[in-house]
Formats: C-alpha cells, sequence, structure tokens
C-alpha cells in the first residue's frame, strides 16, 4: 500500500475515531503525519490520538470560541502553499463539532477543503439501532432544559424519519421523560453509549419501558450517548389536504367513482377513503 500523498493550499477535514483508536484510517493518519498543522478542538485530547501513532506534526486549538478569528490566520496559511487539517475531539468534524464557518469562509475563497471519511457516532449508532435507514434527519443536540427540549420534539411529532440526536446520558431520564409525555409511550427509540468502547451499549425500547431500564441501572446515566426515536407512522387511509382538493377538482367534471380513481392515483391513497370523502362533499 502506497502513502497517501497530500497537496499543498488544502484544509483536510479528518474523521477520527470516536472511542476505539484503532477506528482510523491509514489515509487518516498519512495526512496526519504530513500536514504542516493540525487544528484541534482539544489539543490535549488530540495529543493522545497523535501519540498513540506517533504524530508529532504541529498543533492549533480551534474551537467554537476562537473559530471565526483563526479563519483569516488559515486563509493565509493555505494562500502560502501550506497544507492543514481539521480534526474534532472524536468522529467527523462539523458534525455537531467547529469547523463550518472555516470551511464556509475558505470555499468562499475558493480554497481546497478535502474530506478524511471515517468514524462518526450518529451513523455508527444508525447502523445498529434496528430502526428505519432509509431516510433520517440528524437533529444535532437536543437543549439542555426540559421546557425548551418539549418544544423542539413537538416541532418533530410528526416527522416520519427516524430522527437521531445527540444527548448528554446524565439527562437521558429527563429526555425519554419528555420523549413519553411529547410523542408518547409507545415511540420506540435506541441509546447507543460509549460506542466502540469498553462499556458499549446499544438498547432499544418503548420510552414507556426505557424509564424502567434507565432507572434501574445508574451506569447507563454515564458517558457519551446518541439517541434515536422512531419516526410518526403514516396512517396509510390519511388523506392529504392536496389530495382533497385534486378531488374536488376533478369532482366538478366527472362521476365520483372515476374522480376517485384519478385522485387516488395522483397522490398514492386509497380510492375507498376518497369515495368516503367524495360522498360527504355531495352532502
Amino acid at each position: 500500500m502506497t502513502q497517501t500523498t497530500i497537496s499543498a493550499s488544502t484544509l483536510y477535514i479528518v474523521a477520527t475515531p470516536i472511542g476505539n483508536l484503532m477506528d482510523i484510517s491509514q489515509r487518516a493518519i498519512d495526512v496526519l503525519t504530513q500536514v504542516d498543522l493540525i487544528c484541534c478542538e482539544d489539543t490535549r485530547h488530540t495529543g493522545r490520538l497523535l501519540s498513540a501513532y506517533n504524530i508529532k506534526n504541529k498543533t492549533m486549538s480551534l474551537h467554537d470560541h476562537n473559530e471565526r478569528q483563526r479563519q483569516e490566520q488559515i486563509a493565509s496559511m493555505l494562500d502560502e502553499g501550506k497544507s492543514i487539517a481539521l480534526v474534532s475531539d472524536a468522529g467527523t468534524p462539523l458534525i455537531s463539532d467547529p469547523g463550518f464557518h472555516i470551511v464556509k469562509h475558505l470555499r468562499s475563497l475558493n480554497l481546497a477543503v478535502t474530506p478524511i471519511p471515517g468514524a462518526c457516532a450518529a451513523i455508527s449508532a444508525l447502523s445498529v439501532a434496528g430502526l428505519p435507514t432509509d431516510r433520517f434527519s440528524f437533529e444535532g443536540f437536543l437543549p439542555s432544559k426540559s421546557g425548551a427540549r418539549k418544544t423542539k420534539l413537538a416541532e418533530l411529532e410528526h416527522e416520519t424519519r427516524t430522527m437521531i440526536f445527540y444527548d448528554a446520558p446524565r439527562r437521558a431520564i429527563d429526555t425519554v421523560q419528555d420523549i413519553k409525555e411529547v410523542l408518547g409511550g409507545e415511540r420506540q427509540i435506541v441509546i447507543a453509549r460509549e460506542l466502540t468502547k469498553t462499556f458499549e451499549t446499544v438498547h432499544a425500547d418503548t420510552a414507556d419501558n426505557f424509564l424502567t431500564w434507565l432507572n434501574e441501572d445508574p451506569n447507563q446515566l454515564k458517558g457519551e450517548m446518541v439517541l434515536i426515536i422512531e419516526g410518526a407512522k403514516v396512517d396509510p387511509n390519511a388523506i392529504s389536504p392536496a389530495a382533497i382538493n385534486t378531488l374536488k377538482l376533478l369532482l366538478s367534471e366527472m362521476k365520483p367513482k372515476k374522480a376517485c380513481a384519478i385522485a387516488a392515483e395522483i397522490h398514492g391513497v386509497k380510492k375507498n377513503a376518497l369515495y368516503q370523502v367524495a360522498l360527504d362533499l355531495k352532502l
């Protein structure tokens, strides 16, 4: 296997392990070894990873509080032909981690930004959750206070996609209680905690049953956590306002049976359900 060759004047967005230090690609190691500078969310935290792979390159802190101040400095270094890597404390940078403002700024200057793919806690958790993966949304961190958290959950009450959140395990009981109250106790939840680490746990159940499980095992309230919530179930007989409007237009031109057949084909609903609506409209 040949070593990766890096390019000058390029920012590399490098994914790093979310727990197990072995979960890093050879390409990521090559890039971190060769770049002129590694920008880290926490230089001490990243230092342990770099030490494990005998990487001795210069590091610089880049976090939520100094990102905008660093962007001109980084752009200037890239203009000078330097190569830079950006890493977060764990996983893929910018996924609820710093880096967005830097990348946006560099893109506006037509400077090169290249991904070095790897671990991501959200995707790792989704892959083992046992909930639908064909459509999902990543919602980032849930609010820490109950009122704001309930408001956020209420906004997502009718979301049909699987929803992925980051949350602190110490708030898990309060969070699940809010899910139960806002989304219903029958809603399926998956908590993936300490992924790739010694005490990795992936547990799935209804919101009702989750509270009992969490209260029985205080260890589940420690570490790092991904929370996944089942999307709202779609009622196959539900008729959208758009379908009803289509039906009304068709009823003005043709008999109910034919109007229902056409509207059902357009909107993917059952003809029988539309026929009942047609009868009601004729009353």
